[in-house]
C-alpha cells in the first residue's frame, strides 16, 4: 500500500464523515479485502467488504492444522462507524499498522 494511502485512512479517523468516505472509495476501487495467516499451526483468512447499507461485512475462517476437525467460519455485519471506532479504541493509527493489517486484527475482534 502506498506511504499516500496508509497516511490517507489515518487521517480519516479523525472523523465519522472522513472515514465513511474513505471505506466508501476504497471498497468502490477494490470491492473486497482479503487476507491470510497461517503459521503452520493455526490459519485464519478473512474477507471484508461493503454491504448494500454501507456496512461492512467481515467473515473471518479460522483453523489448526492440530486436532480440530472443520475450520469454523464467522461472518458479522458491523457499520462503518462502529468499525472506525473498534480501529481507534485499539489505536492501530498510532502504531504504524498498514490498512491491511488493521482490518485483519479487526476481523479477529469482530468475528
Amino acid at each position: 500500500m502506498a506511504n499516500e494511502t496508509s497516511e490517507q485512512w489515518r487521517q480519516s479517523l479523525k472523523s465519522k464523515e472522513a472515514f465513511q468516505d474513505f471505506v466508501r472509495k476504497y471498497f468502490n476501487n477494490h470491492r473486497e479485502m482479503k487476507g491470510h495467516y497461517d503459521d503452520s499451526i493455526y490459519f485464519e483468512d478473512y474477507d471484508i467488504h461493503l454491504d448494500s447499507k454501507d456496512g461492512l461485512v467481515v467473515t473471518l475462517t479460522t483453523g489448526s492444522y492440530t486436532g480440530q476437525g472443520m475450520p469454523i467460519k464467522d461472518t458479522e455485519h458491523v457499520s462503518v462507524e462502529d468499525f472506525r471506532q473498534l480501529l481507534l479504541n485499539k489505536r492501530f493509527a498510532k502504531a504504524d499498522v498498514s490498512l491491511p493489517d488493521a482490518f485483519h486484527m479487526a476481523a479477529d475482534l469482530v468475528a
